[in-house]
């Protein structure tokens, strides 16, 4: 299983998903006033017992790493695990989409705020060519695969 780079990438994704968990995604300005935003919560930093929930990102975190831990153990299943990393990287678009959705929110909410992003934004990115170097090496096994039956 672990001899296939597609593999190294798969497991990859799952450990960058897991730990988007421990990391905030943004903070925001407004005044003196910050607020943490997490794929749990947004939380008012100077006044910590004010909390907005966030389940939705957590959510989508979750599916995303599910999806690529099925995906990594359908090894043998080539076009079905093209399927689910195809779907994953669905996912992890409508990931950034959802999180422009709750910046949106967050702006609407207070006007004024200023928005600092944090590298654990960049997880996503990162899992998304790392889902499309995986789609191509698991292509490339396919292709292989078929030419070999081809000759029998």
């Amino acid at each position: 299983m672990l001899q296939r780079i597609q593999t190294v990438y798969l497991l990859l994704v799952v450990i960058l998903m897991a730990a988007l968990t421990f990391f905030p995604l943004a903070v925001f300005q407004s005044g003196d006033t910050l607020f943490k935003l997490d794929i749990f919560q947004l939380t008012n930093l100077s006044q910590s017992s004010e909390t907005y929930p966030t389940w939705w990102m957590f959510i989508l975190t979750e599916i995303i790493d599910i999806i690529a831990v099925v995906a990594l153990f359908n090894y043998k299943k080539r076009i079905l695990q093209i399927r689910l990393c195809i779907f994953n990287a669905i996912m992890l678009v409508c990931y950034y989409a959802l999180f422009g959705f709750t910046v949106y929110m967050v702006k609407q909410a207070i006007p004024d705020a200023t928005l600092s992003v944090k590298f654990a934004l960049s997880f996503p990115l990162i899992c998304l060519i790392l889902d499309y170097l995986a789609i191509r090496n698991i292509g490339a096994d396919e292709v292989l695969i078929r030419s070999l039956d081809r000759l029998r």
